[in-house]
């Protein structure tokens, strides 16, 4: 029985795992927590695990979590289930908690509380005493059956820091969904202040400011973004050179020329790190005064801005790059449908440096996928909701070509400015810590159950020893128009490692890139504002401070942490409105399509609306059903009946759980 420390995360049974990475891929291993032996641990604490002997029946290495080393988080999301005089009880919101919250009745802060006094069903934020020894109680019983069966107790104690309304509530939802993930909701009056400090000392263009940019506000400048975009961190700018070749200009906003390092405005940033977008709403990374103020791109002003320009001949072949702070101004914002609508008319006499755009953006697309990257499109979706935030109608986003123009220029700045970095960051010879955005290799083991997955549905997947981009780039042109496409996609993303930041360069997978970083969003990614200083120390020959040094490792392993929170939230949020838009269907016909295959089930994937929903073995008719795991089928033992991944079903809607985020089919006969 050996000790490791470790970061514990949850499942929706109540068990965990502790994974421990190691400097090979290969030999990274993950520790089941039993959830007799999670103790009193909670999402994301740091913990130390005492492993067993023998692995489980599945050959799992299992352990028990034997001290609580560092508490991830006190404040956690609940429903008020009882109140009895000064003392509440409530259930958390997270159905991976598996634990009860007994708590006192504090005064919320007035200013952030819908009412002052709780009620059962209200929706509250929970801070937790660890002062106060949370119980936990073990408890070995037999089932009905005869069964061996283990219940554990867990009840935390604190006191309600907030009530945010009564659950089911829109804008409830949608705050305790924000909360849950850590991210505040508003910025505190002193970083407002900061914000607006910042504005009034950097914001007006003086002469000598403009003596240290290059002013293009003479060059075509256009931005393009959805079209309820309240800020715009990029602008595009095309012009013909004297010698017959082209400039083009991506131009991002200058972040860090307004939040400066080590201010009050910076710690705020950088504690978040990424703005979150919810169905109806974003909570910005950085205060509005400037994420939809000085640092938006605004068409028809002038705005500071920090661009990579690129000479490139017919071919978008570049000549010659330039990086800096400049002076732009945008001649014109385009929605992307705006922008595709002047595309699809033709006419080259409106708008003609958008056409020149488009072929340089096709040109380098096409080399992109020479060269093997990976075009990763899933449907997204979008609710239309009402005045009381109910969906009335969904929809799936239309990606069209202005998208993916956006998207070719700012995957070459952020390949450039990488490539920048990595050759001139450096002190004495010696190369420093960056910030990039690295994608590693998948898990050879991870590639061998896809292959084998794939295969046995009937594609063709055999990549060699070492995978390319390119293998998986194949594959995905085989799924097209295939009945089991978005599962296969799902497949395909679960068998790859996950992108994220890291102080040392080893290239991005998918996107075939030997160099890659983010640079081109610092209005909602802190690592952006990171790697702006750090290509201005270069510039500037600044040499860096040790502290600037020191902290990048931080920057991006707590960065890469918060991606993963705030795209956890996106998530929630979009299910939550899903499950509620089905819930007004309850009753009502569907054809669905088996979008995955467990030992338990299958599941239902609702086209319109994308929701997802269980039916299990038992309930898909007359017949003992059993899954093949060769051909991840699920085959009737008596009529042989056959139900494959991608197979249409006709279900009755027979109910929704919105506190689980779960829908319920009955497969009709």
């Amino acid at each position: 029985m050996s000790q490791i420390q470790g970061v514990i995360a949850f499942n929706i049974k109540g068990g965990g795992y502790v994974k421990i990475p190691a400097e090979n891929k290969a030999d990274e291993k993950s520790i089941t927590i039993p959830v007799q032996f999670t103790g009193s641990a909670l999402p994301y604490d740091t913990v130390l695990i005492s492993t067993f002997p023998e692995p489980n029946k599945w050959g799992e290495t299992e352990g028990k979590v034997v001290k609580i080393i560092e508490r991830n988080s006190s404040a956690f999301v609940g429903v008020i289930t009882d109140i009895k005089a000064d003392h509440i009880t409530a259930r958390p919101d997270n159905q991976k908690l598996h634990c009860s919250f007994s708590l006192s009745r504090a005064h919320p802060h007035k200013e952030s509380a819908t009412r002052d006094t709780p009620e059962v069903g209200d929706k509250i934020l929970i801070h937790l005493d660890w002062n106060i020894e949370p119980k936990v109680t073990v408890t070995k019983t037999t089932n009905a059956e005869g069964y061996p069966r283990t219940e554990v107790s867990r009840t935390f104690y604190g006191h309600v820091e907030k009530i945010f309304g009564k659950h089911g509530e829109h804008n409830v939802e949608m705050e305790a969904i924000v909360v849950s993930a850590g991210f505040e909701i508003g910025h505190s009056p002193e970083v407002e202040a900061d914000a607006a400090r910042s504005v009034k000392e950097h914001g007006t263009l003086t002469p000598e400011e403009l003596r240290t940019r290059r002013d293009v506000r003479n060059v075509w400048t256009c931005t393009i973004d959805p079209a309820d975009a309240k800020d715009f961190d990029d602008a595009l700018s095309y012009q013909v050179l004297p010698n017959g070749n082209v400039e083009i200009g991506i131009h991002i906003a200058d972040v860090s020329h307004f939040v400066r390092e080590g201010t009050l405005l910076d710690k705020e940033a950088r504690k978040r790190a990424f703005s979150v977008y919810l169905v109806d709403r974003t909570i910005p990374m950085l205060p509005e005064i400037l994420s939809n103020g000085m640092c938006s791109l605004n068409p028809n002003e002038d705005r500071f801005s920090f661009s990579a320009i690129f000479e490139m001949d017919a071919q978008a072949r570049i000549l010659n790059r330039w990086f800096g702070k400049t002076i732009i101004h945008s001649n014109k914002r385009f929605s992307y449908e705006e922008a595709q609508g002047v595309l699809d008319k033709e006419d080259t006499s409106v708008f003609p440096d958008l056409f020149s755009l488009r072929t340089y953006g096709r040109l380098l697309a096409a080399d992109r996928k020479q060269k093997g990257a990976i075009d990763f499109e899933s449907d997204e979706i979008k609710f239309t909701l009402d005045e009381k935030g109910v969906p009335i109608s969904v929809y799936k986003k239309e990606r069209q070509e202005t998208n993916r123009l956006i998207e070719e220029f700012m995957l070459l700045a952020n390949k450039e400015v990488a490539e920048f970095i990595f050759n001139k960051f450096v002190d004495g010879g010696k190369k420093l810590p960056g910030v990039y955005r690295v994608h590693d290799l998948p898990d050879s083991e991870k590639i061998a159950e896809l292959e084998i997955f794939v295969n046995a549905i009937g594609l063709h997947f055999h990549p060699g020893k070492k995978i390319h981009a390119r293998d998986i780039q194949k594959l995905l042109e085989q799924t097209s128009g295939h009945p089991a496409e978005a599962t296969i996609k799902t497949s395909i993303l679960r068998s790859m490692a996950k992108a994220a930041y890291k102080t040392v360069n080893i290239g991005h997978f998918g996107l075939a890139f030997e160099y890659y970083t983010n640079f081109t969003s610092p209005i909602r990614r802190y690592p952006d504002v990171c790697v702006h200083r750090i290509t201005q120390k270069i510039l500037t020959h600044e040499h860096p401070s040790q502290d600037f040094i020191a902290s990048l490792g931080p920057i991006c392993d707590s960065s890469s942490n918060q991606e993963v929170k705030a795209a956890e939230a996106e998530r929630s949020s979009i299910r939550y409105k899903q499950v509620e838009y089905m819930s007004y269907r309850v009753g009502q016909e569907f054809t669905v399509t088996i979008s995955g295959i467990a030992d338990f089930g299958a599941f239902l994937q609702e086209p319109e609306s994308l929701a997802e929903g269980l039916v299990r073995l038992k309930d898909l008719g007359d017949d003992f059903f059993q899954v093949d795991k060769k051909t991840f089928k699920i085959i009737g033992q008596n009529t042989n009946k056959v139900y494959s991944l991608g197979d249409k079903l006709r279900v009755k809607l027979r109910g929704v759980d919105l506190d689980l985020k779960t829908v319920d089919f009955e497969v009709l006969k």
